[in-house]
């Protein structure tokens, strides 16, 4: 008990020095401005842009070597990064040119159609803040992944992919600021079950989580670290700074089903595989999908955290579709039943 008041005492003291260090900062010199890219992805006709302008910061590559002292002074340095609202970007793909704006989070996106990949032309986009006006706007820029076929997978994060004990607000906590993408633990055979799941990485994954997009980098390192098959990152828009940092990962998770609706129009074709847990709300809005796009789910995996009361077992149990839920408990069980059903072809 008095460790964990000593931890708390320097995470608070760390985020009231770099408050003043910002504020220092702010008086002193013009902030700079960049964007910061997330995802340039789409099917064979259209494409969909996502990123924010932030008031730029430095950040040392994570390493495992680095201690939970390092750790949460690079979380503190995250979050102490500035959105910028109401902010232009031009979005420039194919020779063409796009303005858009950022939300009162900082946050923007588009999609754009008639846009047919072109060999004589790059699929690189590139991003540039146009307001407001800096003394140097660095340019951005990210490869546009094309994806296409019958078969896609979407996948949750937390406590399905990576432990993060997402029911109890003070270990999730812990473990964000003080843990990095190479110290953050796996669920045991989740990598060897993500590869049998997209055919060795034929099949497309999506993640959709209700981690917020601060954390975009982190999970990005992990999956690459981990060797667990690489996609597009859909977080949460909510932007979490210094001061609600403790909400990360927290509140309404129906944005989940937002991003898996935009992933059910861009790709019409694609019936796919959902990945969740029982933890928060995965079951419910994997029902809902089925519900809203019929016949476009094959099967669910559902990984069980924690002790199920009677009642959450019975909620679950009697969920649209659940003919075509796998409750599992580990990733070996879900390799088996992937096996024994010849669920991936």
């Amino acid at each position: 008990m008095k460790k964990g008041l000593i931890i708390i005492c320097v995470i608070f003291a760390i985020v009231l020095v770099y408050q003043f260090a910002g504020y220092l900062m702010s008086i002193s010199k013009q902030d700079k401005i960049r964007v910061e890219p997330f995802l340039a992805f789409g099917n064979d006709t259209e494409v969909f842009f996502k990123g924010r302008v932030i008031k730029a910061y430095t950040q040392n590559r994570p390493s495992s070597r680095k201690n939970w002292l390092s750790n949460i002074l690079a979380s503190v340095k995250r979050y102490s990064g500035s959105s910028v609202p109401l902010a232009k970007v031009e979005i420039t793909f194919q020779e063409k040119s796009y303005i858009v704006s950022t939300d009162e989070d900082g946050v923007f996106e588009m999609q754009i159609g008639e846009c047919k990949p072109n060999n004589e032309l790059s699929e690189l986009v590139t991003f540039q803040v146009l307001e407001p006006k800096t003394r140097k706007s660095p340019v951005a820029h990210l490869e546009v992944m094309r994806y296409s076929g019958t078969t896609g997978v979407i996948s949750d994060i937390d406590d399905t992919i990576i432990i993060s004990h997402s029911t109890d607000i003070g270990k999730k906590f812990w473990l964000s600021v003080s843990k990095n993408a190479f110290t953050r633990r796996p669920l045991p055979g989740v990598s060897e079950f993500y590869r049998k799941l997209t055919g060795n990485g034929f099949y497309p994954i999506f993640y959709v989580s209700s981690s917020d997009w601060s954390l975009f980098d982190l999970i990005k390192d992990f999956l690459r670290f981990r060797h667990i098959p690489y996609g597009p990152i859909l977080l949460k828009d909510k932007h979490i700074n210094l001061k609600n940092i403790w909400k990360s990962g927290g509140g309404d998770h129906s944005h989940k089903l937002q991003k898996i609706e935009l992933l059910m129009e861009l790709f019409p074709e694609m019936q796919f595989f959902l990945v969740g847990d029982s933890g928060q709300h995965d079951p419910e809005i994997y029902a809902q999908v089925m519900e809203d796009y019929p016949g476009r789910v094959k099967d669910v995996f559902i990984r069980i955290v924690g002790q199920l009361d009677k009642s959450r077992e019975s909620e679950l149990m009697s969920l649209p579709g659940s003919d075509h839920f796998h409750f599992i408990e580990s990733s070996h069980q879900a390799i088996q039943i992937l096996e024994k059903e010849s669920i991936v072809k």
